[in-house]
């Protein structure tokens, strides 16, 4: 940790340096069309938000159909009826997430997925108040709205990611690291959610064409990981069977 922190200080004007080329040549890519909100599939019923960055919103790929959303569906399908909604945007923060939730009445939601935190390191928030606000999220998912289980992405391994490059790409990928430890550390305490992994290597190959955002591949591995949660836990959503 104290050699991280003296070599981002030896590094600073580097990545400073690096950071600003990438936000005047990064190729910026839409978030991709298709339905936010609507209900899909059969068996019992199932009300379904996702929350996040542009990760979450599908930043990578032409249609909500190959994005999360449309995947984690697509896997719940033969199991519930379900009513999604997806509340995302590109850019956006914990802090930001918590936010939009100040000014909403109701959610209407039975399992939550929350995808956050790459934004959080690349504008520098904090581990600490970044911790702060994601058990803020996860308290006023729960106990103001009514959530009854939260599926929380850890962060990706930025380390791996095409589009930075290096030193950049290290430093970001250590902060990265710490903030996901720490993430998975914070919600192993509760019972009331759950912390995923993706067990994949990042590469050109499988992320999307401006090397920082997924590509299908990597959707429909985080969508096999959200919904074996939701399936593991069906017991705990309206009294349904998980095998219905």
């Amino acid at each position: 940790m104290i050699l991280d922190a003296a070599a981002r200080t030896v590094l600073m004007p580097v990545l400073l340096l690096q950071a600003v080329y990438l936000r005047m040549t990064v190729l910026r890519l839409p978030e991709p069309d298709g339905a936010r909100e609507g209900k899909v599939g059969q068996g019992p019923p199932l009300r379904l938000t996702i929350l996040g960055d542009s990760s979450a919103a599908g930043v990578g790929v032409a249609d909500q159909q190959d994005a999360l959303l449309g995947q984690v569906n697509h896997r719940l399908a033969p199991h519930f009826t379900t009513d999604y909604r997806l509340i995302a945007a590109t850019g956006s923060r914990t802090g930001d997430v918590l936010g939009w939730l100040q000014d909403m009445q109701a959610l209407d939601a039975d399992v939550a997925v929350i995808a956050l935190g790459v934004n959080d390191v690349t504008k520098g928030v904090s581990l600490r108040r970044w911790l702060r606000q994601q058990s803020a999220l996860l308290d006023r998912l729960v106990h103001d709205f009514g959530v009854k289980y939260v599926v929380v992405s850890g962060l990706p391994p930025m380390h791996d990611f095409p589009l930075l490059p290096q030193p950049l790409r290290w430093v970001l990928g250590r902060q990265a690291a710490r903030f996901d430890k720490a993430l998975h550390e914070m919600v192993a305490e509760r019972r009331d959610a759950t912390s995923i992994t993706i067990d994949m290597r990042l590469n050109r190959e499988n992320m999307s064409e401006d090397g920082f955002h997924p590509g299908p591949v990597v959707y429909s591995a985080w969508a096999d990981a959200v919904a074996a949660q939701i399936l593991d836990h069906a017991a705990l959503l309206d009294g349904t069977d998980r095998n219905a």
